[in-house]
């Protein structure tokens, strides 16, 4: 532990400019105790205040104008990869297009709260083409907010976690131990999670080949179109004779579902 303090002081504006830089990439490495660490070290003296919350504002704001540009080039492929990659694929896109629509732009304040978010906000705004500029306000707002929080609670509260980090210490591998097996504990218990939700939907899942082919012999079905308001705003093609509904408004209009065959729903 003490080799990792020294460690994190001698190298700490490197490692947490890449390591949020990473993160903000994608890759499922949380920052935040990262950010609470530099903040006691900065309250103990050993790293600048200013840098700490700067370092993790400028690597963010990097990553976000990428993922931004790509967005807004690619369309909304990058959203369902970045989904498909995330710890909960299945509810990914549904939350972010959930949370564009009520706040737009200010999601960009709030999203690096919310887990798995952070990557998926600035694709999204660069899928609408929201506009440069308007982009990087709110996106810099986000970033100073976040990391501010969690810089300034370790700032707040270094005499704390300095003892905290002295009894983690005492605790040595038995510490890294329980905390390797919370993790696993949690990735297993999604995984399980999906794995069921999977095997339910299986039961009565077509592919769009099936589909296609349902189509060309002229058979009687209806097709439904759940995609997000904001999904279907970014690519507003449908299937021919596809009734178009929002997920929110199925109970108000389940009436204009027939049930005289077999219908298909769609979404992403």
């Amino acid at each position: 532990m003490e080799t990792l303090i020294g460690f994190l002081v001698a190298h700490g504006y490197v490692v947490l400019f890449v390591w949020v830089l990473l993160e903000q990439a994608g890759l499922p490495i949380p920052s935040i105790p990262l950010l609470l660490a530099a903040g006691a070290l900065a309250g103990a003296g050993n790293l600048n205040l200013a840098l700490c919350l700067a370092l993790p504002v400028v690597a963010s704001t990097i990553s976000d104008l990428c993922w931004y540009e790509i967005g807004k080039r690619r369309g909304g492929s990058v959203l369902n990869w970045i989904c498909r990659i995330s710890i909960e694929p299945d509810s990914c896109a549904r939350r972010t297009e959930d949370l564009y629509a009520r706040l737009g732009a200010r999601s960009l304040l709030v999203a690096k709260f919310i887990p798995g978010l952070s990557s998926v906000a600035p694709p999204l705004a660069g899928i609408f083409h929201m506009r440069l500029s308007r982009f990087l306000v709110y996106d810099l707002c986000g970033a100073l907010f976040w990391a501010g929080t969690f810089v300034g609670l370790g700032f707040a509260f270094s005499h704390q976690l300095e003892r905290v980090a002295q009894y983690a210490m005492r605790l040595g591998e038995m510490l890294v131990f329980l905390l390797m097996s919370a993790l696993a504990a949690y990735i297993l218990f999604k995984y399980m999670q999906r794995r069921r939700f999977l095997r339910e939907l299986r039961v009565a899942r077509i592919t769009p080949e099936e589909l296609k082919r349902m189509l060309d012999a002229g058979e009687n079905i209806e097709i439904v179109d759940l995609r997000h308001s904001v999904e279907f705003e970014a690519d507003p093609l449908t299937i021919p004779g596809a009734l178009r509904l929002d997920p929110k408004e199925i109970e108000e209009r389940q009436q204009e579902i027939p049930r005289d065959r077999d219908v298909v729903l769609y979404c992403t």
